[in-house]
């Protein structure tokens, strides 16, 4: 380890290497993925943005949902926007956005990009151009790894009971027409590796398909959703299956924030709805109501005492390769439906929501000890009381609900711009153990808004237009047991963040994260169901940035993770990479390049690092144990119209003879991945 921190610390004099801040995102996106130990296929935020990259939004005709889609705008700043424009009237200039309250100079340069100031249309100028005037889209990727897992090998065996009959491609189309944020409709097909085409299982071609038509803004009809959508309430108590974030180095981004109705065009297979929805809208009044009739895959068990088969979990993974994946396919009818009424002003909103969930079979949980509250039977009905309040720099927010009017959840915030160097952020949360939800995802600790008691506070501190220190604590605790965690507990999450840019072509920033929380562990380190002591997390990260010029950006990150330090189970990773990217001015063609080299002493000492890729596409891997990757990334504009992406990727292991497990277990110690995507916009 000595060694190591020796590179730590020779690459931290290095005063030659630097680029641009990597957005918001990348880093929220990186904690979501460590959180659900999967990456998210939820594109469409990327999506909205690369939209109004090409057909900028109008700030003097954006809603407040609108303005909710960018990540990077707090409750705060959205609502001082609102404000000022009802004093004010309609902007004239886009420099207009320096008088509007908490809007600093960085919020600005990120929104530049995706805005413009101009005259109001009629609905009966816009209804015109809807469908004649708007962007077809052509999507289409190809994923291949050229080693071949276990899965594929026993293909070939007669004998083999449980392989992967399909091919080894993972392969996606999309097509959309866009118009504006006005008029939205598309398809998508999608298949994993492993999974049949046109044929066995899929007979019918790819193993997913999505269809979605979205209309906005016709007369009092707000959002028309048909086909799949998804649906959002208040701050994700009640459900929320948009991409949301959670605890990250932007503090003040702890208010769930999206229109209640979006149209789904992802490549996840369970976190949408398919079926209908609608939000009208009189003056200050909003409603919305929606109706979802869909089959998903939950693990079947049959039950010989009362005659009646029952499912013991959801399958989110979306994977239907072996038999016994395919056996649980679709054989779950899930439907729901619910709404929402909302009284909104400029400073105020209110809302009552609810959904009801009905199951064709049971839902039966494992018979475990932290099952104990867990939802169980055909039926489940959640209410909440969600509002919103803005008084000149303060912001308050919350959302109650309840589950069955049996069980409990509140969550409740603030947010406050204390000095235009200063702001801050509060948010409690108390949600009982016995309270359940479906589609839940609310700013909480655990994956589930359940069975949670805490509260974080988050300061962000600009001394100057060079500094920045954002900093949080989060104290919680679980007054009921939890997966791998058998008696009630607590735990303590801190990061600090220092962030520096001294001009357009230096940026660096260095984080610093420990959190402690309790797991089932003995003395020696292994897991068991005896007791319970406290695991402490801790991370250092600093990542530097340099703008050569035009062309030519350069990045470096080191992270060290320390990893339950004063047990037997200890251990310890280490992480760095250097990026390399091109794009030259006014040419139609871009490429960056990334090494690395990666050693942790085992799993629980992993480190997730987000990877650019092709667009709409996530690769966050998490990295453990000894080894490099390097990736290349290209993409070249043949025309206006076509767009190519090509990406080489690959992971050398040391001292492994193989890679991944089971099924999916590669002889040797490589693994690589090619990616081809080309992008047809007519």
């Amino acid at each position: 380890m000595k060694f190591l921190l020796t590179i730590l610390f020779f690459l931290l004099l290095l005063n030659t290497v630097s680029a641009q801040e990597i957005p918001v995102t990348e880093q929220q996106v990186e904690n979501i993925t460590e959180i659900n130990e999967t990456e998210t296929e939820d594109d469409s935020y990327v999506q909205e943005l690369q939209h109004y990259l090409k057909h900028r939004l109008n700030l003097n005709e954006a809603t407040e949902a609108d303005l909710n889609g960018f990540s990077f705008l707090t409750a705060l700043q959205v609502a001082n926007f609102l404000q000022y424009r009802k004093l004010f009237g309609r902007l004239v200039h886009l420099y207009e956005l320096q008088a509007v309250p908490s809007w600093d100079i960085e919020t600005i340069q990120k929104i530049l990009p995706y805005v413009f100031v101009g005259p109001s249309l009629t609905i009966k100028q816009e209804f015109s151009k809807r469908f004649n005037l708007g962007e077809h889209s052509l999507l289409s990727r190809v994923v291949y790894v050229p080693e071949k897992s276990e899965g594929f090998i026993r293909k070939n065996n007669p004998s083999a009971t449980n392989f992967y009959p399909g091919g080894r491609e993972r392969l996606l189309l999309r097509y959309k027409y866009v118009y504006s944020n006005l008029l939205q409709y598309g398809i998508t097909a999608e298949n994993d590796p492993g999974e049949q085409l046109f044929k066995g299982a899929q007979r019918y071609g790819f193993d997913f398909y999505s269809a979605h038509l979205f209309v906005r803004n016709v007369g009092v009809i707000k959002n028309l959703a048909i086909g799949d959508f998804t649906v959002n309430m208040g701050q994700g108590l009640v459900q929320w299956q948009s991409l949301a974030f959670k605890k990250s180095a932007d503090v003040l981004n702890i208010k769930r924030q999206a229109a209640i109705l979006r149209p789904y065009n992802s490549t996840g297979e369970y976190f949408f709805n398919r079926g209908a929805g609608i939000t009208l809208e009189k003056g200050k009044l909003h409603f919305t109501t929606y109706a979802s009739f869909r089959k998903v895959s939950g693990n079947m068990l049959a039950d010989t005492l009362q005659s009646e088969d029952y499912f013991s979990s959801l399958q989110t993974s979306g994977l239907h390769r072996t038999a016994s994946e395919l056996a649980d396919r679709n054989k779950v009818q899930m439907n729901s439906f619910g709404g929402n009424v909302s009284y909104n002003t400029t400073n105020l909103h209110l809302g009552l929501n609810a959904v009801h969930f009905s199951f064709n079979h049971p839902f039966n949980r494992d018979d475990q000890p932290y099952n104990y509250f867990a939802f169980s039977g055909k039926q489940l009905t959640n209410f909440s009381f969600d509002w919103g309040y803005t008084y000149k720099n303060l912001h308050w927010f919350g959302e109650a609900a309840s589950h069955n009017q049996k069980y409990y959840g509140l969550i409740s915030g603030l947010l406050l711009s204390a000095d235009p160097k200063i702001d801050l952020s509060l948010l409690y949360r108390n949600i009982q153990a016995g309270y359940q939800t479906i589609f839940g995802n609310a700013f909480t600790e655990g994956n589930y808004p359940v069975n949670e008691k805490g509260l974080f506070a988050g300061i962000s501190v600009k001394p100057s237009s060079k500094w920045e220190i954002n900093g949080y604590a989060d104290v919680y605790s679980f007054p009921f047991l939890k997966y791998r965690v058998d008696a009630p507990s607590n735990g303590k999450d801190f990061l600090l963040q220092l962030s520096y840019r001294s001009n357009k072509q230096i940026e660096i920033y260095s984080r610093f994260r420990t959190e402690k929380k309790a797991l089932n562990y003995t003395a020696d380190g292994r897991l068991q169901t005896a007791s319970v002591n406290p695991v402490q997390r801790t991370n250092w990260r600093t990542q530097i940035q340099y703008k050569i010029n035009a062309a030519v950006t350069l990045r470096q990150r080191t992270e060290i993770m320390w990893y339950d330090e004063k047990s037997l189970g200890q251990s310890r990773g280490f992480l760095a990479y250097f990026d390399v990217f091109y794009k030259p001015p006014f040419k139609p063609f871009a490429a960056n390049i990334r090494l690395q080299y990666f050693e942790t002493d085992d799993y629980d000492s992993r480190i997730y690092a987000y990877e650019s890729d092709v667009l709409y596409s996530y690769s966050i891997p998490a990295f453990y144990e000894k080894g490099t990757r390097y990736y290349l990334n290209l993409n070249y504009d043949v025309s206006k119209k076509l767009t190519v992406w090509v990406r080489w990727a690959q992971s050398v292991f040391a001292n492994r003879r193989s890679v991944g497990s089971g099924l999916d277990e590669i002889e040797g110690n490589k693994r690589s991945e090619v990616k081809c995507q080309i992008l047809i916009s007519f």
